[in-house]
């Protein structure tokens, strides 16, 4: 990378907003065994922003409970403590995506892409030793926050780089790799140290493709959900092409791209949440 690149680059991220307080310490309790769920209703509790998303979306026709919620305590209860962990990460996530940007790139099916992506990293991860649901699901959510940088910093490159991408078939990283100089998996693992995510979250967000892979469970969740969720059409993240899971993908998955799909069932609720989510 050229000093002008990294330069460049370094400003971008810069750029970019700061994870809320609230939601640095919602990761804080999500990696502390003795936290409880009074602790996050504590914390959801001084954030209104984050108060009343959650409270909209626990009263939407999705989840049809019995009785209007009215307070986050409430809310934990029905709806049971992770659930309201991953609604405050993603509205946290959604919280920094540009309205609108000049490459083109569509932020509404970006948004789908990886909130489907966490839902199903989460899902892969219950059945693994060595990785965390929850760490799998945040994974999920910013796999491609990279490419957010770009739309915002770097628009002209960016839309370039997606129309070349879609025209030819081409694995938008590699494109990126010829036009910028860098990819989004560097740039979205720049992005996350930033906000001071745990190691294992940036070497997760960084070698996440078979060209440049680290081989652990995290990664296999995140890159496996990655995949299942573009074949599945779970909205689009600006990527066109399929990565079949390479072997030692498949080792830790329990079979090829195509298996593992037909082993997770129905996976229509777990995209209809992803949409309520996307809708905050």
């Amino acid at each position: 990378m050229s000093p002008e690149l990294s330069q460049k680059l370094a400003t971008a991220v810069d750029g970019m907003p700061a994870f809320p307080k609230s939601v640095q310490r919602i990761l804080e309790l999500t990696r502390d065994v003795n936290s409880t769920p009074k602790d996050l209703v504590e914390v959801i509790d001084k954030d209104p922003v984050v108060t009343v998303k959650i409270l909209k979306v626990v009263n939407s026709a999705y989840y049809s409970l019995p009785k209007q919620i009215t307070s986050i305590g409430h809310a934990v209860v029905y709806l049971g403590f992770n659930t309201i962990k991953n609604l405050a990460l993603s509205i946290a996530a959604i919280g920094m995506m540009p309205k609108d940007n000049a490459s083109g790139f569509d932020v509404q099916q970006y948004l789908l892409h990886s909130l489907a992506t966490a839902g199903l990293a989460k899902q892969l991860a219950m059945k693994m030793d060595e990785a965390d649901p929850m760490d799998c699901f945040i994974g999920g959510l910013l796999h491609d926050f990279g490419k957010v940088v770009f739309a915002q910093f770097m628009p002209n490159e960016f839309r370039s780089a997606l129309l070349s991408s879609q025209v030819n078939n081409i694995p938008l990283h590699l494109v990126l790799q010829k036009e910028i100089g860098v990819d989004h998996f560097v740039v979205g693992a720049m992005l996350v140290e930033k906000w001071r995510f745990a190691p294992n979250l940036i070497e997760t967000i960084r070698f996440q493709h078979p060209s440049n892979f680290k081989d652990t469970d995290m990664i296999a969740c995140v890159f496996g959900a990655n995949q299942i969720s573009k074949k599945l059409k779970f909205g689009f993240g600006g990527n066109p092409v399929i990565d079949e899971f390479p072997a030692s993908v498949q080792k830790r998955l329990g079979g090829t791209l195509d298996e593992v799909i037909a082993s997770m069932g129905d996976l229509t609720p777990l995209f209809e949440e992803a949409k309520i989510f996307a809708k905050l």
